[in-house]
């Protein structure tokens, strides 16, 4: 087990275009006794209603999805991208259902708690989040229709969860 330190989230340095865009990062969320986590890549960090809020994209598809609508709270791992471990960690996160399998387990990740909310140890920075709103997106979302034709082909739309990051830890 490692041991993070919270952080304050004005003092920090972070560039979330490779955070998020390049390095990719789980989300774990817990519903009842169900747990689950999954690589997510699509997202960002701002200031709405007056909070410092993470904003980011699941799928329809995704058991994740299902888990975080009956969920108030989430956690966002970005881990040290320079370890082929976690990239595999990552990539078996994005790769495999939680439908179909105990992804967390079969990982052997460890799973620590910051109240009640779950998040993977095996991390090096972490956003306890508090989930504020969903906007589910719809063929008529697009201003621009070249997005659906290139990424909804399939009729899989994403959810934009927008949530207050209520603390950071870091390691």
């Amino acid at each position: 087990m490692h041991v993070f330190q919270p952080m304050d989230i004005k003092n920090t340095d972070i560039n979330p275009f490779t955070m998020i865009g390049t390095d990719f990062f789980a989300i774990t969320v817990k519903s009842g006794d169900k747990i689950n986590a999954m690589t997510a890549g699509w997202g960002g960090f701002g200031v709405m209603w007056g909070v410092n809020v993470a904003y980011l994209a699941v799928r329809d598809s995704r058991y994740t999805r299902e888990l975080m609508d009956e969920a108030d709270t989430f956690s966002m791992t970005f881990f040290n991208m320079k370890s082929k471990q976690n990239k595999m960690i990552l990539k078996y996160l994005g790769g495999i259902s939680g439908h179909d399998e105990d992804k967390i387990k079969n990982a052997s990740l460890v799973i620590n708690y910051v109240d009640d909310t779950p998040y993977i140890d095996e991390g090096s920075l972490v956003y306890i989040c508090k989930k504020l709103s969903k906007t589910p997106i719809s063929p008529d979302s697009f201003a621009d229709p070249a997005i659906q034709k290139r990424w909804y082909k399939d009729g899989d739309y994403h959810n934009i969860y927008i949530a207050e990051i209520t603390k950071m830890l870091a390691r």
